[in-house]
This record gives C-alpha cells, structure tokens and sequence, in this order.
C-alpha cells in the first residue's frame, strides 16, 4: 500500500513538473484557487479529502445531502446576503438616476468620427479636457462605511452574547477574527528572528547578512517557475528586480498571444462604444490621479487600464465566489424582460471613487499595458473585489474592520476609548487605508512591500494589523487630541511611515 502511494506520488510529481511554466498549468492553478474559494473545501483537510474522494467516487454511492444553493456558496449569512443586495440596488439607483438627470444612455456606439479621433489618441487620453462637472461619483468609502455600521444579525437581540467590548466599536456584528496570538502564528515568517525586505536591506545592513542570499534564493525560483515556492518567497519581501516576475508567476500570468489578443479586442470595444461609466473613470482620473504626486505619470495607462476592465466580461466568472452579483440593465423599450437584460457595466463592476488606485502602483511594475491589465485583474478577481462587497469572509471588509477594532479594543484600550469618547472613532479614520489596500496613503516602495505580503499569505488581514500598528505608533499624539478633526491631522500623513517595522512591532513585541 506504501508502496502504491510513493509510486502515485512519483507520477504526480513528474506530471506537474512537466506541466510547468504551461499555458495548461496557469488554467489548472487557477481553477484550484477558485476551487479553494469555496466555504465547503478546508486547505487543512485537502489532501485527505481527495483521498476519500477517490475512494468513494463511482463505486460506493454515499448518501448525502442535496447540493446548496449558488449563493450561499457565495456567502452563507442570509443577512450579509439581503445587505449586498440593498447595497447594489442603492449603487444602481445612483447611476439610473443620474443617467436621466443628464439624458445621457447607459451605453451608445461611438460615431465614426469619436472613434478614429479615440483610437488616435490613446495613448495620450490625460490631454483630453471634457467637461465633466455635471458627472458626480456613485458612492465613496464614507457612504459604504455607513452600510457596514448598520449591519446586524438579526438571530442577535441587543443584549444578547454581545460583550461590553463588543459594543465599543462600530461594527456590530458576531464573526470570528484572529487575535494577536493566532496573527503570529497565521504570519510566522514576519517574526523577528526572519529576515525581510523592508527592515534588513537598509544602508546600515551589510548586503551580504541576508540581502544578497535572499535575492539569488529568488533568481532560483524564477528560474524554476514554481509559483507555489514563489508564494512562500515573497512572505520575506520581494527584491525590486525580481518583483515584477514574481508577482506575475503568483498570479499565473504568462502574457501568451491570445492574451495580448485579448487586450487588443478590448480596446477595440472601448472604441466602438461609450459607456455612462467612462465618464465616472475619467473624472476620478483626471481629478485625483492627475494630481497625485506619485502617479500623475501614469495618467495614460490608468484610463487605458480601466476602461478595459469595464468592457472585460471574464471578469464576471469571479461572481460565482463573490457575495455580490453584478448589475443589469435592459435594451431600450424591453424593460423587465429578461431575455433583453443585460450586465452593466459589462464586467460588472460600478467603479467607486478613487478605484484607479487599485492599479497605479502596478504601473511602477509593468510598462506594457496588456500585461499591466492581466496583472490588475488577477488582484482584483484574487484580492480586491472582497474590499468592496459584503460578505462574512476573513479577508472581506466587514471581518478587516472588525478586526481592526477588536486588535485596537484588545490591545490599546486606552486609546481606543479615549477616541472613542470624543467623537473619533478609529475606524472613521482607517477605512479608507484599508478600502484602498493603503494605495494613496503610503510612499510607493512601502506600499510594494506591503502587498508582497498580501500576495504571499493570499490574505488581506495584515491590512487591518498594519492599521492597527499605525494607531498605536501615533498613540502619544493621539491621545492629547480632543476632536476627530484633530486625530485625522495626526494621522494625515502616512507617506514617511516604514511597513515593516510596524508589522513586526505590533504582531511581535506586544505583550499578549
């Protein structure tokens, strides 16, 4: 039996080595992590539950259960459901009526004339100066964040299993968050004792104590394109020449001409058609990005990036582990007939505000736009549509802003009602560091270092720790203010802060 197990697994071995660095291999990745989304599968038990698979398969018909329902495997909390819904419908209501204030239609086909003056201009969109005054953004973080403080389960009355602690903060609903012990334990490789990018590779450090061990580790797993060894690399930082074909060999993105083909077919809609929502993209762009003084360089590649996405309908297949579902409009005069309903925008996705700094960062990256678009949209469809919908999941929104409170409640209580008392409650503060995965607020190498560690873990819980970490280093001066605009000034200014350290000091050098 043994020996039938080393033999499998010698044949397994050889079969995935000879599928490496495949097109078929990226697929195969990719639809195991999709898989692995799914409530009902447990990384722990994995292996043991193929096993049983296996056995069972075809042979000994078990009986079992009937199959649940599409949406809760999109999330099982009927309440985080009905929240979504309510949330996507007031999204909706927004554009639909700011698409008959304007008269403007949710969607036309270009004229000849826009579409050669369009595909002429491409790549020089940010010198376009339309007047978009009468545009105004669908919702911001602050209107999300409200939706999310009036969340409850109604199985709860008020004084019910909630804490004194619990009532504290202002999100008010019972899921499971990690506490500093169980972080530790969930990010071992940031402990002090491991070396990392961000803390051991500043000028006072000699290059050759870990620095430049730690690049040639990283030359070698490129060269072996091993995206799972990849994964557990980047847990220490990625070096600046690497990153880029790292991140790409996580994410399974290979750039192969049918993608680039791809691309191009999506520019070529962008051409063909105007949508309502390329003038949402445009003002946030052209107000925010334009000025910024980090990504005002890449002003060209932002729009190009974003109004593909609009267009890209492959996007869509994320709704299926996804707690939100993407909106839908009729054609014109069949309205409430399903069979003329179609998804709108096409992806999807009604961009938010400040959307575009999803992608900037990636811009320091990559330099050809289709691979710079894959790359966006792998992050979004893995990473950054759980900042944006309502759901139970440990990396959604709702568990970061909890556990940002709860590590605050636990660990600072002092400052935390401190704030709380006059007015300042921390999360009106961090929510849009963590909306945005810190992307605006952070210098650029900082933010860099801090999503390697969100690709490395395949988890966004470190943005609520870094939160956290930020309070407690501005704690002093936070507590001698006495208002929320004064603890918003304290905190204004995130651009000189170091991730690393802060990591490590919060999760390690805490008393637990």
């Amino acid at each position: 039996m043994l020996q039938e197990e080393s033999d499998i697994s010698l044949i397994i071995a050889q079969i995935v080595q000879k599928l490496k660095g495949s097109n078929l291999y990226a697929q195969l990745e990719r639809q195991a992590w999709a898989s692995l989304q799914r409530p009902e599968i447990k990384l722990e038990s994995l292996k043991e539950d193929i096993k049983e698979f296996f056995k069972i398969s075809g042979l000994f018909p078990l009986p079992s259960h009937p199959a649940a329902p599409p949406e809760h495997l999109k999330e099982p909390l009927v309440y985080m459901r009905k929240a979504q819904g309510s949330w996507e419908k007031r999204i909706l209501k927004s554009l639909n009526s700011m698409c008959t204030e304007l008269s403007i239609p949710l969607a036309r086909k270009r004229p000849a004339g826009d579409q050669k003056e369009l595909l002429n201009k491409w790549n020089e969109m940010g010198t376009d100066e339309p007047d978009l005054s009468l545009f105004r953004p669908v919702y911001a973080p602050k209107d999300f964040l409200e939706v999310l403080i009036n969340l409850r389960n109604p199985n709860y009355e008020n004084g019910d299993s909630l804490s004194f602690r619990t009532h504290l903060g202002l999100i008010q609903v019972p899921l499971k968050v990690k506490d500093i012990p169980e972080l530790k334990e969930c990010f071992a490789e940031l402990g002090l004792n491991t070396g990392q990018l961000g803390i051991d590779d500043s000028t006072q450090v000699p290059p050759e104590l870990f620095e430049n061990e730690h690049v040639r580790i990283g030359q070698k797993v490129l060269a072996e394109q091993d995206s799972a060894a990849a994964q557990q690399y980047i847990r220490q930082g990625s070096p600046t020449a690497l990153r880029a074909e790292l991140w790409a060999l996580i994410l399974n993105i290979s750039s192969q001409p049918e993608d680039i083909l791809y691309y191009e077919q999506l520019k070529t809609n962008v051409i063909q058609h105007d949508l309502l929502v390329d003038s949402l993209i445009y003002k946030d762009v052209k107000l925010t990005a334009s000025n910024d003084d980090y990504y005002f360089v890449f002003e060209d590649y932002l729009y190009q990036v974003l109004l593909c996405f609009s267009r890209d309908t492959s996007v869509l297949s994320h709704f299926a582990y996804n707690s939100a579902s993407p909106p839908k409009s009729y054609i014109r005069g069949k309205l409430g007939l399903e069979e003329y309903a179609v998804f709108y925008p096409p992806n999807g996705k009604i961009l938010s505000i400040n959307f575009f700094l999803s992608v900037a960062p990636l811009c320091f990256l990559y330099h050809e736009p289709s691979k710079l678009y894959q790359i966006f949209r792998e992050m979004y469809v893995r990473f950054f549509f759980r900042l944006h919908s309502i759901s139970s999941h440990p990396s959604g929104i709702v568990s970061l802003c909890l556990l940002f409170e709860t590590l605050l409640q636990t660990y600072l209580p002092q400052l935390f009602y401190h704030l709380r008392e006059i007015g300042a409650q921390p999360l009106r503060i961090s929510f849009k560091w963590m909306v945005r995965a810190f992307s605006g607020y952070l210098a650029t190498d900082q933010l860099l270092l801090l999503w390697d560690r969100i690709l490395g873990y395949n988890s966004l819980e470190i943005l609520a720790v870094l939160a956290a970490a930020v309070f407690a280093f501005r704690a002093v001066n936070l507590m001698e203010v006495t208002s929320l605009a004064a603890a918003e000034a304290v905190l204004a200014d995130l651009s000189t802060l170091k991730v690393m350290p802060l990591l490590q000091i919060f999760l390690f050098a805490t008393v637990t």
